[in-house]
């Protein structure tokens, strides 16, 4: 009975901050120039900043919109201390579909069915089969009118009810557990402008992955283009020989890159261009891109050609001219994170201890955790169950989110039981 009650608490628990947390509209905004971006990022922050107070954690909000908490080490008398390991989320969530006004629908005992939201938005099952490894246990969904926000509220979610778990229960032994919340992350900013030095854990592990059980070692090599195109602008009327619409050079800058190596047309291990925006005037257009590949010199391949389309649409458009910034935003994290083994076998024990069967995966793209890696703390990406993120069929079950949760419980026990156990056989 009293195990029957510790579940409900828990799956109870992790739901009510799941669903206070998507309703704060924390949308990042690409053209915005503050840190964070949007003011809800902070709103949500603040909130959390005081619910990790409340659990028993030092708490730190920068001024960049950076959130560090750091939760005390259990008494180890007569030992040396355990290993401090952390754990990251975002606060934003995509631009990419509406992410204000949050409403979301709780889909109680799942059937299987074909679920039909607001504006025509399906979650079909045949579309979407991953839907029915749920059946019997709740799906949450938005109402269709925007995105959910599981990206990253429900890593955040299962981060702080960890914890809260750890206070109802004060005798397991635990290190010293940092928390970082970052801003920005689906703009690629947040570690642009990442204090380092304000982190000392050991390893650290990024709740943002998506299906349930995944472990994510490996990323893309992430490169930004930005293309500017100068034309010259004079009255229609007497344009013959004269105008050069920067526009029009845009479009045939994009008409130029290879269809086959878009996001649509590509999987696996197979990288891609993608447009990201486009705006401008007859005198000066701009076009961003990402360039995506799990190998650099494919990146640097996709540079080059970049730069071999500008001086063709330079061609075509002689009075008109081309320019090209590229900046690397992260690199792939498998070769920061093969030299520190027990960080990803750790992982893979906590998964199997919630009664999964730990699934590797590539990330095609990105995480906090592939730049936290490259700074020299180990940080691999976890799964938190959600799934189609970015749009609004965004859903999650919370039987995968309980699950989550109860790895980062598990990853705190084995590093401590772990160093211990490691301890004893050098006393031997």
């Amino acid at each position: 009975m009293e195990l029957a009650k510790e579940q409900a608490w828990f799956r109870d628990s992790l739901l009510e901050r799941f669903l206070r947390y998507v309703r704060i509209d924390t949308t990042s905004n690409r053209r915005g120039t503050g840190s964070p971006t949007t003011a809800g990022q902070l709103e949500l922050a603040r909130l959390l900043a005081g619910e990790l107070e409340a659990l028993g954690c030092a708490v730190e909000l920068d001024a960049q919109g950076f959130l560090f908490a750091l939760l005390p080490p259990t008494p180890a008398p007569g030992a040396q201390p355990l290993p401090e390991i952390g754990f990251m989320a975002h606060l934003d969530t995509s631009d990419s579909a509406p992410g204000k006004d949050i409403a979301p629908r709780l889909h109680e005992n799942y059937r299987g069915q074909l679920l039909e939201l607001e504006e025509g938005v399906v979650l079909d099952p045949q579309e979407f089969p991953e839907l029915l490894r749920y059946r019997g246990d709740m799906v949450i969904t938005s109402d269709g009118r925007t995105l959910l926000g599981a990206d990253d509220k429900a890593g955040i979610a299962e981060i702080l009810t960890a914890l809260e778990y750890l206070k109802r229960h004060p005798r397991l032994p635990h290190g010293k557990i940092s928390v970082i919340l970052t801003p920005d992350e689906e703009l690629g900013l947040s570690m642009e402008r990442f204090p380092r030095h304000k982190v000392s854990a050991r390893a650290c592990y990024t709740m943002d992955g998506g299906e349930e059980g995944t472990i994510e070692t490996e990323c893309f090599e992430g490169t930004r283009a930005d293309v500017l195109f100068h034309g010259r602008s004079i009255h229609t009327g007497i344009a013959r020989g004269k105008l050069v619409n920067a526009i029009e050079m845009a479009a045939r800058f994009l008409s130029l890159l290879p269809g086959a190596e878009s996001p649509q047309a590509t999987d696996g291990r197979y990288g891609f261009y993608s447009p990201q925006q486009i705006e401008g005037t007859i005198e000066r257009a701009s076009l961003e891109l990402y360039l995506r590949d799990f190998e650099e010199a494919e990146v640097l391949r996709r540079v080059e050609a970049l730069a071999q389309i500008g001086r063709a649409v330079e061609a075509v458009f002689p009075r008109g001219r081309v320019e090209m910034t590229v900046k690397k935003q992260y690199s792939n994290m498998r070769r920061f994170l093969k030299d520190t083994p027990q960080v990803v076998t750790c992982l893979e024990e906590a998964i199997r201890a919630c009664g999964l069967e730990p699934v590797h995966r590539s990330i095609r793209g990105g995480t906090d955790g592939a730049r936290l890696s490259e700074l020299g703390i180990p940080t691999p990406n976890v799964f938190t169950g959600g799934q189609n993120i970015h749009s609004r069929q965004e859903w999650i079950a919370l039987g995968a989110m309980v699950r989550a949760s109860w790895t980062v419980l598990h990853l705190i026990r084995l590093w401590a039981e772990t160093t211990a156990l490691a301890k004893g056989r050098g006393k031997g």
